[in-house]
């Protein structure tokens, strides 16, 4: 472990209807075995929030969020008041495990590694369902399959599990906006931008990926519909080709082509195979991979030629479910 690394943890919410779920994050940051040097929760233009925060959770720093909304800027607020040496960011509505924090720093003992994140494991609501392929796990915010099994170097961590050294921040600056909202659809990557931008600005220097390190992250019966799983590839479809257009193509893709060549056709397959022995969900894990990987092509095309009116737009209509 780092000797003497302090943790500033960032909790960004927008929203009263959280409010169980903010006080369980929170409960599981007090609960560390390497406690936070601080604990900041950023509230997104909320007053009636940002005050229950400051009278029930005295021991956290709430922070109201100026500007324009978003979850980019949110966390950049988070950034400016953070005073620990490392900054980690936990989703309002995921929950770390004791360890969480001491795993990310044992990381750190080595200079050339800038950012560690670990694993966000779902935490179905209403179960998973069953035509659902854990390798687009990322569309409910959690770690896919094709993600590595151990420690290893990545080009870009999960935003619900993630930390970066304070003064990285201060040389290639915070999370850009531009990517946080287009039009009515949300257009994420964030992360994805940061991290890559770190890499080119900061050569040489480590992101690190650490499956140990694991957070539990909530998943609400609407994001196991097949309305939300479609939307939300469009989305990604939206943010890579947003994302391109900013760091350049190859280093946007760069992740993405193994995945599309390696991973997904491993899934089709064993997916197939499992609906041939019996589980008739396997077919429809097959369908969705493959209608998954379309739709998001379709919404990475049209953002390449005008984003912000294909993102006002929403996906297109008239796709079936995979299952």
């Amino acid at each position: 472990m780092a000797e003497g690394l302090a943790f500033s943890v960032v909790v960004c919410t927008y929203t009263g209807k959280r409010w169980d779920e903010l006080v369980a994050a929170v409960s599981s940051l007090r609960r560390q075995t390497l406690p936070p040097e601080e604990i900041i929760v950023v509230i997104d233009h909320n007053p009636e929030l940002l005050a229950r925060v400051g009278s029930e959770l005295p021991d956290v720093t709430g922070v109201e969020k100026p500007g324009r909304r978003g979850l980019s800027d949110a966390r950049n607020s988070g950034l400016a008041v953070a005073r620990g040496d490392v900054v980690a960011f936990l989703d309002d509505d995921a929950v770390a495990e004791p360890q969480w924090l001491a795993l990310l720093a044992e990381r750190y003992a080595d200079g050339g590694v800038v950012g560690v994140g670990g694993f966000a494991r779902p935490v179905w609501a209403e179960g998973r369902p069953a035509w659902f392929p854990a390798e687009f796990d990322w569309v409910v915010g959690c770690t896919y399959r094709g993600m590595p099994d151990t420690a290893s170097p990545v080009r870009n961590l999960i935003g619900c599990n993630m930390s970066f050294r304070r003064e990285v921040f201060e040389q290639v600056g915070g999370f850009t906006a531009e990517i946080g909202r287009l039009g009515t659809l949300p257009v994420g990557c964030e992360e994805t931008e940061l991290c890559i931008r770190i890499a080119q600005r900061r050569p040489g220097s480590v992101i690190l990926f650490d499956p140990r390190a694991v957070v539990h992250h909530n998943v609400p019966g609407s994001r196991g519909k097949w309305s939300y799983f479609r939307s939300r590839c469009y989305a990604e479809g939206l943010s890579k080709a947003a994302v391109s257009g900013l760091v350049g193509a190859g280093e946007a893709l760069s992740s993405e082509r193994r995945y599309t060549t390696r991973t997904l056709p491993r899934g089709v397959v064993a997916g197939i195979a499992a609906g041939v022995r019996g589980d008739r969900g396997g077919f429809g894990r097959a369908g969705a991979i493959v209608a998954g990987v379309g739709i998001t092509a379709v919404g990475y095309g049209l953002g390449r030629v005008a984003p912000r009116r294909f993102a006002a737009a929403g996906p297109p209509a008239g796709v079936v479910p995979a299952s």
